[in-house]
């Protein structure tokens, strides 16, 4: 099996689980607030799923190379297919906090895992350094058109409801099982993957000293960075953001799934845009002058007199958001060591995955204790100060193919 095969069947499973996450952000914090918990819960219950996907991060980080990539992925999804399973069952609050967190349950509508990481670390061998960050904005681009398409899905309870007169709790146990069946999918495509995707025994042999000291310096600074930005990111989950609108305007749930497909759709068109102005203007400068303005139209969402101009500044920030995704991933991997790659990208996955754990449960406390929108303003604000130290620290690093470096033509082409 070639590598350009293994990675074209990592991109298939990555669409089939960002389908279930995208489904999942749109429909569980409605599902749980049906139910009867307040945001609060909700928020503690996202939070406990960012908690499991962070502790696998950090296993991946540490033992994927050694365990074989193959394998730790076909784990990490048939753990997650559990967790789908586990909502399924009906359960009390303790229950879902442990089904959230041993099945790494993703409430937040974005892919950012263990496997996301592990990921990030396979597909720069297929290609050479001049395409790895266009090879990882189509990455990117598949994951979120799943992420769009899943959202879309946010109606089908309702539509359940109406055409097989289910009540809504079974509609939404529905949900869960076709989001387990979809992790189940992705770990069928796993199981097909060849040795070629693994790092082999002479990188293995490197990967003893996990980083160099400069690469560690330069680790150390994005993670840091990168998780000021994910604590901003996690009050600003998919599922709070949902209920947000749900609350705020008082729209049926069915009306948002279409908004939220529209979100992933314009994140997915924005990958491609993002590659080709990182070739003109270099990746740093398009991760801080993309994401700065999204910001700032995030910060104007909670000042919205009504549902069409929220969803239109929600809109346009989506635009924007996520051009620094790719760019960031292309960055972390450029800056580093092809043996180191897999252990950069899991430390600054970790990162985010903590940070992100922290976001829900203040997201929740600041939505019941403070206002509905504070969750945006803050968020926003946290994103901020990321961009604007991120430009102040890494404005002069440059990846090999912006400074015309020997690794300019690493990987296979």
């Amino acid at each position: 099996m070639t590598i350009q095969r293994g990675v074209a069947l990592i991109a298939a499973a990555a669409f089939c689980r960002s389908l279930a996450i995208g489904l999942m952000g749109v429909t569980l914090g409605i599902e749980l607030a049906r139910s009867g918990y307040d945001a609060l819960r909700i928020g503690l219950v996202i939070a406990a799923g960012l908690a499991g996907s962070a502790a696998a991060t950090l296993v991946t980080s540490f033992h994927a190379d050694r365990l074989g990539r193959r394998r730790t992925l076909l784990s990490l999804s048939l753990l997650s297919a559990g967790g789908g399973a586990g909502f399924a069952v009906s359960g009390g609050f303790g229950w879902l906090m442990a089904v959230a967190f041993f099945g790494m349950v993703n409430g937040m509508g974005r892919d950012r895992g263990a496997a996301f990481a592990l990921e990030q670390a396979v597909i720069p061998q297929a290609v050479s350094a001049v395409r790895r960050t266009l090879a990882l904005s189509w990455y990117n681009l598949v994951i979120d058109s799943g992420h769009a398409l899943g959202a879309l899905g946010g109606a089908l309870p309702t539509v359940l409801e109406r055409v097989w007169a289910l009540s809504p709790a079974t509609a939404y146990r529905e949900m869960f099982g076709l989001y387990a069946a979809l992790y189940g999918a992705s770990a069928v495509l796993y199981s097909l993957l060849g040795g070629d995707v693994e790092l082999g025994a002479t990188g293995a042999a490197k990967r003893r000293v996990p980083l160099t000291p400069q690469s560690r310096r330069r680790v150390a600074g994005l993670a840091g960075l990168f998780g000021l930005d994910a604590f901003g990111g996690g009050l600003l989950g998919d599922a709070l953001i949902s209920y947000w609108f749900f609350r705020r305007f008082g729209i049926p749930a069915a009306a948002v799934g279409p908004l939220f497909f529209g979100v992933h759709a314009l994140n997915s068109l924005s990958y491609l845009a993002a590659a080709w102005l990182a070739r003109r203007i270099g990746l740093v400068n398009t991760i801080v002058f993309t994401h700065l303005p999204s910001s700032l139209l995030l910060i104007a969402v909670p000042l919205a007199p009504s549902f069409g101009w929220a969803a239109a500044l929600y809109l346009a920030r989506a635009a924007l958001v996520e051009m620094d995704v790719p760019t960031r991933q292309s960055f972390v991997v450029a800056v580093v060591r092809p043996e180191e790659r897999v252990f950069a990208s899991g430390v600054t996955n970790l990162t985010r995955n903590v940070a992100w754990m922290a976001g829900p449960g203040l997201a929740g406390w600041l939505m019941q204790e403070v206002s509905l929108g504070a969750p945006l303003l803050v968020g926003g604000g946290f994103k901020i100060a990321h961009d604007l130290l991120l430009w102040a620290a890494f404005r002069s690093v440059k990846p090999p193919e912006e400074a015309g470096g020997t690794r300019a033509n690493e990987g296979k082409a």
